[in-house]
């Protein structure tokens, strides 16, 4: 998508993509070389990666249906490219891609220039960059009241102090394994 395009788009309604698991719509919040920021009513801020958006859909006379109030001032994570904000989402509690067989969550452990890697329970996944869609982390804009306690006692922490502990554990256990590996093969 052109960067200058897309930038005249900011602060509109916007389907990104036609249909299928990854389409979203949402408030354009900001727009970067390689990635796009919107807030949903569902996922809250999404960051799409530029490369593998297909289409981009305005709300040109308002039929596209999007039910919640951007706070002035809203603040949310930003980066000049995707690989620095997920450097920034280490050891948070994210989703990666929306839907399909790829959909993945769990705390992102580790990033580099070829894959990212996600700790869900007992399960190291490793995903290629090149196949990260999108990718949020929770912050979301409540829409009732009611909804805004119970939401906010779920959104606080997916995961407890020692769960977090455990999570880095096994990255660093992970690390050394791997370590022993490559020193045994010489």
């Amino acid at each position: 998508m052109n960067r200058d395009m897309m930038k005249s788009m900011v602060g509109k309604i916007i389907k990104i993509d036609r249909g299928g698991p990854e389409s979203r719509i949402g408030k354009l919040l900001d727009v970067y070389d390689d990635h796009l920021v919107i807030i949903t009513e569902d996922d809250g801020v999404v960051y799409y990666a530029t490369q593998h958006i297909k289409s981009v859909t305005e709300n040109a006379k308002e039929q596209l249906e999007f039910n919640i109030e951007v706070p002035e001032g809203f603040e949310f994570k930003k980066a000049n490219t995707f690989h620095t904000l997920l450097e920034a989402l280490k050891f948070q509690w994210v989703k990666i891609n929306r839907g399909g067989p790829e959909k993945l969550e769990g705390v992102l452990s580790d990033v580099n220039q070829h894959f990212v890697s996600l700790i869900n329970k007992e399960e190291i996944v490793r995903l290629s960059m090149f196949h990260i869609r999108n990718i949020s982390y929770g912050l979301k804009i409540e829409k009732e009241e009611e909804q805004q306690s119970d939401d906010k006692q779920n959104n606080q922490a997916k995961m407890s102090d020692d769960d977090k502990q455990q999570a880095r554990n096994r990255v660093v256990k992970s690390e050394s394994s791997n370590q022993y590996a490559r020193n045994k093969e010489r």
